[in-house]
């Protein structure tokens, strides 16, 4: 029987209803819960949390090297006091001896709390965080109070084409397309900002996306190829490409939000094949095993 692969899906907020709380992801969740490998045995195990009360180190996250966990899915929602060192150096360690690590904000400033977390952290870009002296005009500007980076690919619920930049990363392979690629994922009027850092030979951009507002294309994926010493890793520019409001608005979101969505996703099998076909190759890349 094959051994399950152990992933720990958490925010870096408290639980709180009026925000983008872990249950605000079930449908990643329980996706990944019912892939079977092909021995019929459980593909993956996944445990899914918020983090513990902020004033204190998270119990998990600062201990995350001595946890049985093979991969780490971290949302970053917070406003950037989300993660204490203690759980910064947690989290590196747990890289260190070979975890795999996916790390997600949004735009602006939002998940700022990531900074620190080595080259991984330096591949998320921010309006006043690992940017540059002169950030460029606003993407999306349907939303005035929200600054740069925020790419506009799409409402809440719509459906965004993506490419895979050359040669193909094997976590933008789908077989069941025609281009033998992932083509769509979730659309979000403002997405962060994601590079491939300089300094790391070993990270490299896998997927764009286009914003609809600018026509510009702009990075989507950054991935982090194992090595000696580090465990693989995907930095992504927005968490919106795996909330339920995106994959599905009827679940509702948090009341702030106040872009009027669209219902594409949900009807568009192809589309909802080609995000399931991406979160199960992640999934799979970061445990080594495609």
């Amino acid at each position: 029987m094959t051994k399950p692969i152990h992933i720990l899906l958490q925010t870096t907020i408290e639980p709180t209803t009026n925000d983008w709380h872990i249950g605000r992801f079930s449908m990643l969740q329980e996706y990944l819960a019912s892939l079977s490998a092909p021995d019929g045995s459980r593909l993956f195990h996944v445990e899914a949390r918020d983090r513990d009360p902020i004033r204190a180190p998270d119990t998990v996250l600062s201990t995350l090297d001595r946890s049985a966990y093979d991969e780490l899915w971290l949302f970053a929602v917070d406003v950037g006091n989300g993660l204490h060192e203690e759980d910064r150096a947690g989290i590196l360690r747990f890289q260190a001896r070979g975890g795999g690590l996916m790390i997600t904000r949004d735009h602006m400033d939002l998940g700022c709390s990531v900074c620190s977390l080595g080259q991984i952290g330096a591949a998320h870009v921010f309006h006043t965080h690992n940017t540059t002296a002169a950030n460029p005009p606003p993407d999306d500007t349907g939303t005035p109070e929200i600054r740069w980076p925020n790419f506009h690919s799409g409402a809440n619920g719509a459906v965004q084409r993506v490419e895979a930049a050359l040669p193909v990363h094997p976590v933008m392979r789908d077989t069941g397309s025609e281009t033998g690629t992932v083509r769509y994922l979730p659309a979000h009027p403002h997405e962060g900002a994601v590079i491939a850092p300089a300094s790391n030979p070993l990270a490299r951009v896998i997927a764009t996306g286009r914003s609809l507002a600018s026509g510009n294309r702009f990075n989507l994926a950054v991935a982090f190829e194992r090595s000696n010493s580090s465990g693989p890793a995907i930095a992504e520019s927005t968490f919106h490409h795996f909330a339920d409001y995106n994959w599905d608005p009827r679940r509702g979101s948090p009341d702030f939000v106040t872009e009027t969505p669209v219902n594409e996703l949900p009807n568009d099998p192809r589309a909802m094949a080609s995000v399931h076909c991406y979160v199960r190759n992640v999934a799979l890349w970061l445990a080594g095993r495609l």
